[in-house]
Parts: C-alpha cells; structure tokens; sequence
C-alpha cells in the first residue's frame, strides 16, 4: 500500500464496499512493501504476514508469501477474489489454483507492455483461468483480446475520488501542477523543460510525488532544476498525504507520463476543476480527456507543442475555466 495508482484504486474501492452492509471485506497484502500509506476504513481487515520478507532469501520468502496468500484466502473462503497487478496476477492465480472462489485480475499498466519471457509464458497459461479479466480502457479490452488472455474481459475505469474545492476556501495561484512517483516513464524532467520555455515570470511548476522504483528522481530532479537555475520556480513536494489542497490551488494539471493504464491524477485534476494538458501515451489519457474540450491531448514527446498549449494556458483566464 505504498503510494501509487494502484493503491490508491485499492484504497476507492475498499471505502466504496465498506458502505454496503452485506459485504464482509478483506485485503491481503503479501509482498515485500507492507506500509499502509492510504487511509482505510474500519470495517476492512487487513491480513500481513508476521515474518518480514527477506530480500537476501528470496525464492525462501516468495515461497512462505505464497503458503500464507494461499493458507489466508482458504480461512476467509471468500465469494471473490480482487488480484491487482500485472506481476502480481500471476502470483495469485497459481497459489489459488483449485481454490473454490471466483478470481478476478486487472493489469495496471500500459496495456501492450511486455514483461520478462518468464511472466509472458505464465500470463498465457494462467491468464485464461481467471473469471474475468478486468481492463482500464477501451483500448486494453482490445489488447489482451487479441492476445487470448481470457474470453471474460470487461471495461471498468478506476474509481475517481470527488475533490470539492469549493468547500476549500482555497485561493487558485498561478501553479501548473504535476503528479505522480518520481520514475523515468513520467518524464518530469521533460515537464521541467517545457515550462523553462514558457513565460514563468509569475507562475510555478508543483511536482507531488516521491522517489519510487530506486530510480533516485528526487536527486535527479533537484539537480536539473539547480542547474536551469529554476530554485524559486518549480517544487517538489515529495510524497504528501493530502494532495487535494494542490489540486484546489492550482490552476493547470500537466502530465508527461508515456506508460499509463489509466491515470487517476487526470481523473483528479478534473474532478478539482482543472484543465488537463497530457501526453497521448497508448492508452488512459485520450479516454478521458477531449481534446481541446476539457483539455489538451499532445502527441508523446511532442514537446514544442506541449509547451506551445501549456502558454496558451497559462495566458487565457476564460479559456481554463471553461
């Protein structure tokens, strides 16, 4: 449960299915990050194993995590099954295999990623063996339809979160705002660059996120911006728990990632009210902004052109908030 998509998708729906009286409700979190950094409701309960998993014996600790995955799900005897991660999937189905319960899975990534030939092989065998399979988008039912994944695939978006920001009080700046972990494939330092080429005299570049994957970003990140010279114009927050107040004091959201399913920080950044500028990366983006309507959908790495909407942003007050 560390911060993430994918988490916070995890999070959405445990709240969503804690309000209906019926349902007896169950998260199970086995690897090797057992941090909860979401908010989680009360009527959840959380099974982690005792022992933490031991990264210098591995195949020993994958092993124990999947006699405890397998030994848990037996003693809840659940209806279903939520599994959440394209490596992760894998891992699921076979320690429930001849399990009585209905298995569902959702990839979370961009939809025609290859994984090592290891997890290509298991997804091919295993896959098929789900209930259903649970895609983002329009164009990943496509994908792993004629992959063969499984003949069962349905569309469901992730569960975007409300932000009233008029119940805020807060005061919109002059902030284009970015979030997301601080990985290469979100290509802050392309963001960065961009808007060194706009007029930033009055305006700042916001980035929320934090250092993920050990890709060491925040370093990166600061060391490019010391050397635009570009201290007192973009910030990085790290990871913060109550993103929201970023969202209702900003006045533009601005999105470089090339690898998404479905991002749920454009889905926030139009639930606070914002415009959204964004790669046209394979798929997410194009099912949920309207280009030129709710915002701007930019060829990847097209950054002249980027930089060219994002001014004209920036410079036309009536043009955001329609």
């Amino acid at each position: 449960m560390i911060p993430g998509g994918m988490e916070r998708v995890t999070a959405e729906l445990a709240w969503y299915f804690s309000q209906k009286e019926d349902i007896d409700l169950h998260l199970i979190i086995y690897g090797k990050g057992r941090t909860i950094f979401y908010d989680l409701p009360e009527k959840l309960k959380v099974h982690k194993p005792s022992w933490e998993f031991d990264n210098n014996k591995r195949l020993r600790s994958t092993i124990k995590s999947f006699v405890f995955l397998r030994k848990k799900v037996n003693e809840i005897a659940p209806d279903s099954v939520l599994s959440m991660g394209e490596r992760w999937n894998n891992f699921v189905l076979l320690a429930l295999l001849g399990v009585r319960t209905n298995v569902y899975i959702s990839d979370r990534c961009q939809p025609n990623k290859r994984l090592s030939l290891p997890h290509e092989i298991l997804r091919k065998i295993l896959y098929p063996l789900a209930s259903a399979i649970i895609a983002q988008t329009e164009i990943a039912k496509k994908i792993y339809n004629d992959r063969g994944y499984n003949s069962n695939i349905k569309v469901i978006g992730n569960p975007i979160r409300s932000i009233p920001c008029e119940k805020t009080n807060s005061e919109r700046e002059n902030i284009v705002l970015s979030v997301g972990r601080l990985i290469e494939t979100k290509h802050h330092d392309r963001l960065i660059k961009i808007f060194k080429q706009t007029d930033t005299e009055d305006w700042k570049l916001v980035i929320v996120g934090g250092d993920a994957q050990k890709q060491k970003g925040m370093k990166y990140l600061r060391d490019l911006i010391s050397d635009y010279d570009m201290g007192d114009k973009v910030i990085l927050t790290g990871n913060v728990s109550d993103v929201e107040k970023y969202y209702c004091r900003s006045k533009i959201f601005a999105f470089t990632s090339s690898s998404e399913g479905f991002p749920n920080v454009i889905g926030e950044a139009m639930s606070a009210g914002l415009p959204v500028i964004t790669y046209d990366c394979v798929a997410g983006p194009s099912e949920m902004v309207e280009d030129g309507v709710n915002g701007y959908l930019i060829e990847q790495f097209n950054d002249e052109e980027f930089e060219k909407k994002l001014q004209y942003l920036m410079t036309n007050n009536d043009l955001r908030k329609k």
